[in-house]
């Protein structure tokens, strides 16, 4: 039995030198961090030199399997345990408490955001990643007058989760 590779596209590179800032940044937006977010961007060009989307269709499928793929990641909390590891081990700054409060907030809020209903939050991450309402309605299957909306409600939706978990002061 012959053991055969998957075929890679043809396009795969061009796609890849066009998209691949656009991809990091959507799962940096999800995830804080940039090495996190190479790691999710190599994720998913593999599993996108392997499809068949057509190449008109790859920006929006590459962002929607960055922003899958980094709340995935994120959910599963393998990110959150190696950012404690990392941040038990920064050494002592005079602004260590700064970074204390700014670490916890950003870490408030992609918590939050795992718990949004998915599509809600891949629209808000999308969006924020400097999408337009265009390519996030074709990249999630939405008419393009309805992201506004769901982009609101992901917003407020995030609001309500952020205070639902906010700490009594």
């Amino acid at each position: 039995m012959a053991n055969r590779q998957p075929a890679v596209r043809a396009d795969l590179e061009e796609i890849f030198r066009a998209a691949y800032p656009r991809v990091v940044a959507v799962a940096a937006r999800v995830l804080g961090g940039r090495n996190e977010a190479d790691d999710v961007a190599q994720e998913v060009f593999l599993a996108f030199g392997r499809s068949d989307v057509p190449a008109a269709e790859a920006i929006g499928w590459l962002s929607v399997a960055a922003a899958h793929t980094a709340l995935n990641q994120l959910r599963s909390g393998r990110r959150r345990v190696s950012r404690e590891e990392a941040a038990r081990s920064e050494s002592v700054s005079p602004d260590v408490a700064d970074a204390v409060v700014v670490n916890d907030e950003r870490r408030r809020v992609r918590a939050a955001l795992a718990r949004l209903p998915r599509k809600q939050a891949i629209a808000l991450v999308l969006r924020h990643s400097g999408l337009s309402y265009a390519e996030v309605a074709a990249a999630l299957d939405l008419s393009p007058a309805s992201v506004g909306t769901t982009v609101r409600r992901a917003e407020s939706a995030l609001r309500k989760e952020l205070n639902r978990h906010a700490s009594p002061e």
